[in-house]
């Protein structure tokens, strides 16, 4: 049953109105003049209500006009005798829903009434949609910002202002035209999104807005895309990390920076000094044994910077013969060499404005190490074939698992180039130094490699876990990496056992400490002493033996020995 008021001047109109829609279950009210109407309006709220035109002393459209500037929104269907095009016109522009007609049919009237209730319960269900939806964004507190495909700004809640600066006024407006005063990493991320209609996430990067130093957001975006598959752009999630990131930072706690994993002591001195680094104008060498995440420290050197959203062109220097890579690094043009047929950019100009990371730089012959010196020293550079100078504004980062100073004292690295390669070092532990982010690593690798193979791994055995924290690791993460990598492709369980370890891996010579003495080396009672003597630890029973771990878990298994 909808309220609905009936205004006419005519009391014939008021009642027939009145006898079709109560005989159809509606609630009538009605009103003969416009004092009246409006004061019956002023008291009760109406789902819908007929209008006559022409009423005594005024119209109503003056009525129309007043219902709009009190903001009440009810349907309004017009009655009239005398139709013309001027008076539609303005009843349509203040919000008339439909007209009808003297004289009155009843089925007429009960369709218009039956279409414009339908409108205004379509209408209320929108409105109360959209107060919830506005509701939410102004209960979130990280930034909410949705944009169309040209990354126009479509909406953005109150978040939006503190965070990174977007009003209601930048409504309509580029993000990158509101974005003056960032470093835009959020744009870059969203770009991303549009051009690759693909969800991203940047783990708690430095957003400078306003000039505020160092505060520390994590940026998630995801496409719009409707259920018929439509795509119009996307919405980007900006969360506010600065808090948190300082208090991680203050008890050195951080697990995770960057694409890092790692809370030990020396992880935190790490992180805190990528941050220091970040802005800092300086050339950084980064060392470290082979698979210790370098190129991980480069990045995130890279990414925490002012430079992030400029490239970052990365250089394995080893992998190239001396006259490949001065070309690779420099450029040349047509003709400077046979084969080269057209002119190329070097790696140096493509990363103008951004950082070039130089990995193994121990390997770079005298010539090289003279060139690069000089672009350090002068920022310049010409390409391979051509003497005219080509500015270079570019941060280099270079990394080696090579004693630098040991070259440089047997005469194959320039001291000159050392040093300057040398401003600021930042040396990573090997993981056998940092055992008690072994399996927080472990982790972070089960759940990338159960989105990877598309498993459901939940942990490794007790017996792997004693394993992995008593082996050296000699390659390091990249090791681990690629022994659970072998294990994942194998495992058809939810727990990683020593039998899915690589035979590589667990064949590993053990070194033999202090065999057990007056004992057969192969025997019941040599295991057992070995396995006593280690407190239970088979890899380290496993050494005492000399033998390998698969050999003494075969051993514990042949002799039905107890290990718990």
């Amino acid at each position: 049953m909808a309220k609905i008021l009936v205004v006419d001047d005519e009391e014939s109109i008021r009642f027939t109105f009145h006898s079709f829609l109560s005989d159809a279950g509606h609630e009538v009210t009605t009103a003969g003049e416009y004092d009246e109407a409006l004061g019956i309006i002023s008291r009760y709220e109406f789902d819908l209500i007929f209008m006559d035109i022409v009423l005594h002393g005024k119209t109503g459209i003056d009525l129309l006009r007043e219902l709009k500037m009190r903001d009440r929104y009810c349907p309004v269907v017009m009655i009239t005798g005398y139709p013309n095009v001027e008076t539609a016109s303005a009843a349509l522009r203040l919000g008339a829903f439909d007209y009808i007609f003297k004289p009155v049919k009843q089925e007429i009237l009960l369709h218009i009434t039956g279409m414009a209730l339908q409108n205004k319960a379509l209408r209320d269900e929108n409105e109360k949609y959209r107060a919830n939806l506005e509701a939410i964004f102004k209960s979130v507190k990280d930034a909410i910002i949705t944009v169309d495909k040209d990354l126009s700004v479509l909406q953005a809640n109150e978040a939006a202002e503190h965070i990174c600066g977007i009003t209601h006024h930048s409504l309509g407006k580029s993000l990158a035209e509101i974005q003056t005063s960032c470093n835009s990493k959020c744009l870059d991320v969203l770009k991303k999104t549009i051009l690759e209609k693909q969800p991203f996430e940047v783990q708690r990067t430095e957003c400078e807005y306003n000039g505020r130093y160092r505060q520390v957001v994590t940026i998630s975006t995801w496409p719009l895309i409707n259920s018929r598959g439509t795509f119009s752009g996307a919405v980007m999630i900006v969360r506010d990390d600065t808090r948190l990131n300082d208090l991680e930072r203050d008890l050195g706690e951080r697990r995770k920076f960057h694409h890092m994993i790692g809370q030990n002591r020396q992880m935190q001195r790490i992180y805190n000094l990528i941050e220091d680094l970040a802005d800092v104008e300086t050339t950084v060498l980064i060392t470290g044994e082979s698979g210790t995440g370098k190129e991980l420290v480069a990045e995130a050197i890279h990414y925490k910077g002012k430079r992030s959203s400029r490239p970052l062109v990365k250089v394995n220097c080893s992998a190239l013969s001396e006259s490949l890579l001065e070309s690779e690094l420099f450029g040349h043009v047509r003709g400077a060499f046979t084969g080269a047929d057209k002119d190329k950019v070097g790696r140096f100009q493509k990363a103008d404005g951004g950082t070039i990371f130089l990995d193994e730089i121990g390997e770079l012959s005298p010539q090289m190490q003279l060139r690069l010196l000089r672009v350090l020293q002068d920022k310049v550079f010409e390409r391979v074939g051509d003497s005219t100078p080509i500015q270079a504004d570019v941060r280099v980062i270079t990394a080696t698992n090579q004693d630098l100073s040991g070259k440089v004292s047997s005469g194959e690295l320039r001291e000159d180039l050392y040093y300057r390669l040398k401003v600021v070092e930042l040396a990573l532990p090997p993981l056998r130094d940092r055992k008690d982010d072994i399996l927080l690593l472990v982790d972070y690798f089960i759940q990338r490699f159960n989105d990877k193979f598309k498993k459901q791994v939940t942990a490794i055995s007790e017996d792997v876990k004693e394993l992995f924290m008593d082996y050296a690791w000699p390659g390091n993460i990249r090791e681990l990496e690629h022994t659970l990598e072998h294990a994942f492709v194998v495992v058809r369980q939810h727990t990683i056992t020593v039998d899915h370890l690589p035979k590589s891996f667990t064949d590993h010579p053990q070194k033999n400490l202090t065999a057990p003495p007056d004992k057969k080396a192969d025997g019941p009672d040599a295991v057992l002493h070995a396995l006593k003597r280690a407190g239970g630890n088979k890899s380290k029973a496993a050494r005492l033996l000399g033998v390998n771990v698969r050999t003494i878990y075969r051993k514990i298994e042949k002799y039905n020995i107890k290990t718990d």
